[in-house]
């Protein structure tokens, strides 16, 4: 299983910003430079404080802490697992990927 180091994610309630529409977010594999004063359990557990931190540096365009606050919660919840994603070592994304494929019923 090859994995990506960007993934774009699509906005259910777009971001205004302005008279700028934010539809959809690149988010790209945080390094650890970007994971600073982050914990790295606590993104996996999608909390919304260390979200705040680490998201402004890894999305195109730029989310503000403001952008993140006032965001529907599906979309957060969108990209906390975009970042949680990133973060799973490659064994543990294949041992999903061929679970996944083993509880999925053949046509």
């Amino acid at each position: 299983m090859e994995q990506t180091n960007t993934t774009v994610v699509t906005l259910d309630t777009p971001i205004k910003r302005g008279d700028t529409q934010i539809a959809s977010v690149t988010v790209r594999k945080p390094l650890g430079g970007a994971l600073r004063g982050a914990s790295t359990r606590r993104l996996l557990d999608m909390e919304t404080d260390d979200l705040v931190t680490v998201l402004p540096r890894i999305t195109d365009p730029v989310l503000t802490a403001a952008d993140i606050h006032q965001m529907d919660g599906a979309d957060l919840l969108q990209l906390g697992g975009a970042v949680a994603g990133f973060l799973l070592p490659k064994a543990v994304l294949q041992q999903a990927a061929e679970q996944t494929a083993q509880d999925s019923p053949t046509t």
